[in-house]
């Protein structure tokens, strides 16, 4: 199927473009009231995401509401290790929980590699769904998260500022370690597979955790996993965004994906220098800069474009936008990126 607005294919690739794209991630839901009220008719988060119809609902929602150049699949980087045999609440207020962990190598011969398509159906029947709906207006994006982070909760069992448990098996488990990110590389691959199969035109690597391990661990640890991602999904474009990861930069400009996020810790021309002219950028506003009034936000975005000027660029947040901005604000990030010249 032909894409109307390609504008986020074209700059991924490095192509000539009319203007910059710009997508938000974790825009599908939290600021929005339409959102609210889809997720309000279901139990709760995890049904909201594995009600398929639902999932392409609000995936669809910030490209009829907020004027997107891109939607994102609806779903949550932990339905791996759900489909892998290890699964999870989300508890409200605390965020996600796992009844069980992985600690020892007894644990690993409860889990399996996940094959994608059949283990994550719902996930793969959204896609087909919101691809039909779509109707080639804009891109879809799917994405998983990186290996680190996935065993990061799989470890730990809940989110953490320290991750000190997951951390301590790195040094104390490292054979172990290594077995389970293979598992979780394997099944990620799977997953990102089945996605584009299905219709995903451009998928992102989220490693939300990367910046609480060292440099070194970070190499062993996630990077030459994500590698493996990397060079395995060959598809579509990819874009990687390690988030707190700045020490890893300059090796991650020689990754096999087109486009790297920044945060909004990153500076964006020091960035560049490290990364390289042949990787597209992603970001990197500060979420709080959309708490201010329109003319702040115009501020804030026209000063964040005006350093990406010149380069490759897709215009984003340097991390989710925060459940409690005024869509409005959003809106206004939006149209100033698109008036942008």
């Amino acid at each position: 199927m032909q894409i109307q607005n390609d504008l986020l294919l074209r700059a991924a690739k490095g192509e000539k473009v009319e203007r910059t794209p710009v997508w938000l991630m974790r825009q599908a839901g939290r600021i929005l009231p339409e959102y609210r009220a889809v997720r309000e008719s279901v139990s709760g988060f995890i049904e909201l995401a594995q009600t398929p119809e639902l999932a392409a609902e609000v995936t669809i929602q910030p490209v009829d509401l907020l004027g997107v150049d891109a939607a994102i699949i609806f779903s949550d980087i932990l339905v791996i290790p759900e489909a892998m045999g290890l699964p999870y609440e989300m508890v409200e207020k605390r965020g996600p929980w796992f009844p069980n962990t992985v600690s020892s190598a007894s644990d690993l011969q409860k889990i399996r590699v996940a094959d994608g398509a059949n283990d994550l159906s719902y996930v793969i029947k959204a896609i087909e769904i919101t691809k039909k709906e779509l109707n080639g207006r804009v891109p879809l994006i799917g994405f998983a998260g990186a290996p680190w982070t996935i065993f990061a909760y799989m470890v730990e069992g809940s989110g953490s500022k320290t991750f000190s448990k997951a951390r301590a098996m790195l040094y104390t488990e490292p054979k172990l370690s290594h077995q389970l990110l293979q598992m979780i590389t394997d099944s990620t691959v799977n997953y990102l597979k089945a996605q584009i199969q299905a219709g995903a035109d451009l998928v992102q690597i989220f490693d939300s955790w990367a910046g609480i391990l060292g440099p070194e661990q970070y190499e062993e640890f996630s990077l030459r996993y994500i590698r493996q991602i990397c060079d395995a999904v060959n598809e579509v474009p990819k874009t990687v965004f390690a988030k707190g990861a700045f020490f890893a930069r300059e090796a991650m400009g020689k990754l096999n994906c087109e486009t790297i996020g920044l945060d909004w810790n990153m500076g964006i021309s020091e960035s560049r220098k490290m990364i390289g002219e042949n990787k597209t950028l992603q970001g990197n506003l500060d979420p709080a800069a959309l708490y201010g009034n329109p003319d702040q936000v115009r501020t804030a975005t026209v000063q964040m474009m005006e350093q990406f000027k010149g380069g490759r660029h897709i215009a984003n947040l340097g991390h989710g936008v925060y459940p409690d901005i005024d869509p409005e604000m959003v809106k206004v990030f939006i149209q100033t990126v698109k008036s942008f010249k």
